[in-house]
């Protein structure tokens, strides 16, 4: 840990005026110019009354400043993740003032112009940091932290991987420094080992060639969101020394396209804001998913959840995660999480927020999130219409009704994170016990599935509407100058809606009788279903009709397994 200095004696220690510090715009920054940023924000802040002060910035250098300002002014610094009207309204009640990229409304504060550029160290123990992340109340949570807790993390970083990331390598990150992966990997580790920050940050990783070609070697701070997309186009550069993600789950073809493209796998970083950094692994094949403890982490299994013991921690005592964990030869692998928060494209969310936030719309009795698996991560709603919810999604349409709750969710989730996907029904699927089961409403989202309103049911008998969305997989082909819906397609709907309307329905298919197709149905059209089920003969009867008529009938048979 040559060159490396702990936090707390950093802006009190010998460190060179001279020696870089961060680059903006490609302009370098030395240590003393850092040093007499760092004067002006803790004069701003000692001027200011109160004690707990919101940072918002999207430079990194000068939030680096403000951060340090604020310690040693002796504030306590907030940080949201975010700067949406909802977050900013509950800032209001919770913090004393603002700093940063934030409304005029919040007054944010200004460095001031300070000559005096000396400073005491820092108290290690003292409480001076808050960062956010999603709570299973549905409220955001406010974590405060001990200095001493992120120094020490970063301690662990430098021990666990300084040797191979080398002193001259500069950070280039696609992650804010708002969460607590990017606070510590962009800002407060480069500082202690003494390794040159960015003030800009990588949008895109079509942005990572460009910027190894302007300087010399280089880490790279990333997450899931982009390395399961790494650009084809990538070629491995010898200047990049090593790849870090964090903040989720790295899919598991992820690995090979990064050694494919960036020259090597990633470090994968397992942590949380509540634990810190815990485990670490580097997959290049099937027999590396194990997870490798970080220096000073301790852990164990009670059960299956994971409990960890580690300085990062606020506590000296054991303290269980959220996550199902097993033995491996090199620490632990890990089974899943076993609470209602997500992480979606990296951002924790609480399903209970988005539930609770739809809820108050007054047009739903009941809802589930669901997580959809896919190229991207993405939630899906499933929400069970009241008569003032039918009546304003019939008169607004699917669509809108659906972009209208979905506005609701954007004054407290980003974009990218907010459900994109809704189905609107008369009733959750339910096991026998009357609980919704993951794998039923996982299923409403099957592209080939219509999504039918139940307009009446007995145990015997129901009715359907259904709109023959354009969108949907079996219109195309089938005909390309004039798409209509295939029989096929009409016969497999009904089966499948009568499986989930009656639940007594034989699970083995014998024969169709009376197959007719009158009319054909075209993509837009409303159509409404029957079905007719005859318990004592196994049998299911179908009908699809319009304003024009009928369009198909006919009878399915059902006989006991074999």
């Amino acid at each position: 840990m040559s060159g490396f200095e702990d936090l707390h004696l950093l802006l009190a220690g010998s460190r060179p005026a001279a020696q870089a510090v961060a680059r903006c715009g490609g302009a370098a920054i030395d240590f003393g110019q850092f040093r007499r940023m760092v004067a002006g924000w803790r004069a701003a802040f000692a001027a200011a009354p109160g004690e707990r002060f919101a940072l918002y910035f999207e430079d990194t250098v000068e939030f680096a400043a403000a951060l340090f300002g604020a310690w040693h002014a002796g504030k306590c610094a907030v940080l949201p993740g975010d700067a949406l009207p909802a977050t900013v309204d509950r800032l209001v009640r919770y913090v004393d003032g603002f700093a940063g990229d934030l409304p005029a409304s919040c007054k944010p504060l200004a460095p001031l112009m300070q000559s005096r550029d000396t400073f005491a160290p820092l108290d290690p123990q003292a409480a001076q940091l808050v960062v956010y992340t999603s709570g299973s109340s549905g409220e955001p949570l406010a974590i405060a932290k001990r200095l001493e807790q992120l120094f020490s993390e970063v301690r662990a970083l430098e021990q666990a991987f300084g040797d191979r990331v080398g002193p001259d390598a500069e950070i280039l990150a696609t992650v804010s420094h708002q969460h607590i992966y990017g606070l510590l990997f962009r800002v407060l580790w480069p500082l202690a080992a003494g390794r040159v920050l960015h003030a800009e940050r990588l949008h895109y990783l079509e942005d990572l060639a460009p910027a190894l070609q302007a300087g010399g070697a280089a880490l790279l701070v990333a997450s899931p969101a982009h390395l399961k997309r790494v650009p084809p186009e990538l070629r491995p550069d010898a200047r990049l020394r090593a790849v870090f993600s964090s903040g989720g789950p790295l899919p598991d073809d992820a690995p090979a396209a990064c050694i494919a493209h960036l020259g090597m796998a990633p470090v994968e970083v397992y942590g949380s804001s509540e634990t810190g950094g815990v485990a670490w692994r580097q997959r290049s094949g099937p027999d590396s998913a194990g997870w490798t403890p970080l220096p000073d982490v301790q852990w164990r299994l009670r059960g299956e959840t994971l409990e960890i013991s580690s300085s990062h921690l606020d506590t000296s005592d054991w303290t269980a995660t959220q996550d199902r964990a097993a033995p491996s030869p090199t620490g632990f692998t890990l089974l899943g999480r076993a609470d209602r928060v997500v992480k979606i494209e990296e951002k924790r969310v609480s399903l209970a927020a988005i539930e609770q936030a739809l809820l108050v719309s007054g047009f739903i009795d009941e809802l589930r999130v669901v997580a959809l698996a896919g190229p991207r991560e993405q939630l899906g709603i499933v929400a069970v219409l009241n008569e003032a919810g039918w009546a304003a999604h019939d008169e607004a349409g699917k669509k809108v009704f659906a972009l209208d709750l979905r506005a609701r969710l954007l004054q407290q989730l980003d974009a990218s994170s907010a459900p994109r996907h809704w189905r609107f029904v008369s009733a959750l699927p339910s096991n026998s016990q009357g609980k919704a089961q993951q794998t039923a409403l996982q299923a409403l989202f099957d592209p080939r599935r219509p999504q039918p309103r139940l307009l009446e049911a007995t145990p015997t008998q129901a009715s359907l509407r259904i709109v023959a969305d354009a969108a949907l997989p079996q219109f195309d082909g089938h005909f390309p100058q004039h798409p209509v819906l295939p029989g096929v397609a009409q016969l497999e709907w009904a089966i499948l809606l009568g499986r989930e309307l009656f639940p007594t329905l034989p699970p083995t298919f014998l024969a169709l009788e009376g197959l007719k197709f009158q009319q054909v149905i075209t993509p837009g059209m409303t159509v409404t279903l029957n079905l007719e089920f005859k318990p004592e003969a196994g049998r299911l009867a179908f009908k699809y009709s319009s304003a024009r008529g009928p369009h198909a009938s006919g009878r399915v048979l059902f006989g006991p397994a074999s």
